[in-house]
């Protein structure tokens, strides 16, 4: 079992039996839908809507599409929130466990699951109004060791990623960057690829640790 002060080590902390655990965990779910709440709050930041062209209102019908959903904590808090989720996992054990969620949803045709990879997605263009990912960004250089082939990555998503979002399109991510250089790296894939922003830390001169990205389309 992770402990709270671990970070999950992907991807074998979320496979056969430790998926199981990862969602009976009431410390990760607390964790993770308190993430999840903080990141609607940040989709209508005020700083984002500097602009009144290109501000959001609470209380739209938004198409998030919940990237990394796991085992389904962060697509709950935003259906109950009223939004219509596409939840995207590229584990199995972790969208199964979503999957039974559904089950209980009283609007079951406002969640729908897809296994593929962040860095993949079999979505079309221009139909996504905003995207959140909670603790699961920065798996998607999984593999990759080499400083050109992250940097290269994670510019051909964020890429895609502004494909496939409306033109006041937001993303929010959470995630836990482990030094500034990483952190660095992720940021600059989204600046040199159409979007414009700013990040939020628990503690401005932290060096790693939970970290939210607050972005939209430039």
């Amino acid at each position: 079992m992770v402990r709270k002060n671990q970070l999950p080590q992907f991807p074998n902390d979320y496979l056969n039996e430790k998926a199981n655990e990862y969602d009976s965990s009431k410390w990760m779910e607390r964790n993770q839908k308190r993430s999840t709440l903080l990141s609607i709050q940040y989709l209508f930041d005020k700083k984002l809507n500097d602009q009144e062209e290109d501000g959001i209102e609470r209380g739209d019908s938004f198409l998030i599409l919940d990237l990394g959903c796991g085992t389904g904590f962060s697509s709950e808090i935003l259906i109950e929130n009223g939004y219509k989720v596409i939840g995207i996992d590229i584990l199995p054990d972790m969208i199964l466990k979503t999957r039974e969620k559904k089950k209980t949803l009283k609007e079951k045709k406002n969640l729908e699951l897809i296994l593929a990879d962040i860095n993949y997605l079999p979505i079309k263009t221009n139909v996504i109004d905003h995207v959140i990912s909670i603790s699961s960004y920065n798996f998607i250089t999984y593999g990759k060791e080499n400083y050109g082939e992250k940097v290269k990555l994670l510019g051909e998503t964020a890429k895609y990623l502004n494909k496939i979002l409306k033109k006041r399109g937001r993303i929010i991510i959470e995630f836990y960057p482990k030094d500034d250089h990483e952190l660095d790296i992720f940021n600059k894939s989204f600046i040199n690829n159409g979007f414009e922003g700013f990040m939020v830390k628990n503690n401005p001169m932290q060096k790693s640790g939970q970290t939210f990205l607050l972005l939209k389309k430039s």
